[in-house]
Parts: C-alpha cells; sequence; structure tokens
C-alpha cells in the first residue's frame, strides 16, 4: 500500500487518467473528488464487495445452465 501525504486542494494521479483530490477535512473524515474516464468504474469498497457477494451468489444459485453452442458441419450450412 501507497501511503501519501495531501493537503486540502491537492491531488494524485493514478495512470495517468485518474485524478484523486482531497477536497474537506472534517474531523475524522476525509472528502476526496475523483475524476476519471466514466469506463472506469468506482466503487466504496463496502458497496464493491456487496456486489461482488451478490455476483458471486446469482452464479452459484440460479441453477441456469449455461447454453451450449453447436458449431454448424458443413452438411447444414447453407451456402
Amino acid at each position: 500500500m501507497l501511503i501519501l501525504t495531501r493537503k486540502v486542494g491537492e491531488s494524485i494521479v493514478i495512470d495517468g487518467r485518474i485524478v484523486v483530490t482531497i477536497t474537506r477535512l472534517e474531523s475524522d473524515t476525509v472528502r476526496v473528488g475523483i475524476e476519471a474516464p466514466s469506463d472506469v468504474p468506482i466503487h466504496r469498497s463496502e458497496v464493491y464487495d456487496e456486489i461482488q457477494k451478490n455476483n458471486q451468489a446469482a452464479l452459484t444459485s440460479s441453477g441456469l445452465a449455461v447454453p451450449k453452442l453447436r458449431c454448424p458441419t458443413y452438411s447444414t450450412m447453407k451456402l
């Protein structure tokens, strides 16, 4: 884990695409602003964990089999 010290208004840049800025300090709370491309999902860790848990539960409890795809043979293909 990288630990940095930042003041209000200061930022860090991740991968040249994501900017994290400290916007406010309130007693024991830090407000963080995040600028990232729209294709980068951003979640609080507890929300991310819940999404992962729900996705895993859906995979294991759905009871639906993944359909098998059949490759057509030359005899059944229309040319």
